[in-house]
């Protein structure tokens, strides 16, 4: 069962990885950049600024929680599961399309992009959504697009991405409720 798990995710892989462009090279290259996210950071930072403005100390602690615990069960994962990246895997190797030369570090189970964006990306939707259908889709899309590049740049193989995706939406959604009753017990006002 495990073989034939391992046997799709590289064969998925292979597929999703083929279909490349110059112009697709360029642009999963920035999406996978976190750099190229600033602004989207800053706005979504203002967005929960709004949402948050006397408390807003409490949000950025709880994000940066959330980022260090989402990077750190990541590396864990890594180090522990030990998974070639599909970048240095010597049987895909000649297969794989990269961009820039970038193949990442030697293990890729799962991916810290992938769970970083969605942690991220589910924490604001649950803190700050609030029947504003873009502070919904902004971030997942910022969060898909991030994955999705994971895999076009030759790093990971779709389940490191899809582990990285849920495990990253599971602490979104657990630190937004950790805020939310810490805001409600203490009550700290909302605004």
């Amino acid at each position: 069962m495990v073989e034939a798990l391992k046997s799709f995710d590289e064969s998925l892989f292979l597929f999703l990885n083929s279909h490349h462009n110059s112009f697709f090279d360029q642009m999963m290259w920035l999406f996978s950049d976190r750099f190229f996210w600033i602004p989207l950071y800053a706005w979504l930072l203002w967005i929960l600024y709004r949402q948050f403005p006397k408390r807003y100390w409490t949000v950025l602690v709880a994000i940066t929680l959330l980022i260090i615990a989402s990077d750190q069960l990541c590396n864990l994962a890594k180090v522990n599961v030990m998974r070639l990246r599909p970048s240095q895997e010597p049987h895909l190797q000649a297969m794989v399309h990269f961009v820039k030369g970038y193949t990442g570090g030697m293990y890729g189970f799962y991916s810290a992009h992938s769970s970083n964006a969605f942690a991220v990306a589910l924490f604001i939707i649950k803190s700050a959504a609030r029947k504003r259908w873009y502070i919904i889709l902004v971030p997942l899309l910022y969060a898909f697009l991030t994955a999705y590049s994971r895999i076009y740049l030759g790093v990971h193989y779709p389940g490191d991405v899809m582990t990285g995706m849920i495990t990253g939406a599971i602490l979104g959604t657990v630190f937004a409720l950790i805020h939310k009753k810490i805001r409600a017990r203490y009550s700290l006002p909302k605004n």
